[in-house]
């Protein structure tokens, strides 16, 4: 499954190379990847982790 996101530096949204899911402090959960042409990090932050 492709993991979507928004590339700020390109201002597009593309697919995420080698997303990676983990939870933040406030116990959200959050999708970390990078941008296939530019390189630079893109992060998702999703709902409440059940």
């Amino acid at each position: 499954m492709a993991v979507v996101g928004y590339c700020v530096k390109c201002k597009a949204k593309k697919e995420m190379v080698n997303p990676q899911e983990g939870v933040t402090k406030n116990n959200r959960i959050i999708t970390k990847g990078t941008c296939p042409d530019c390189g630079t990090k893109m992060s998702l932050i999703g709902g409440l982790k059940k």
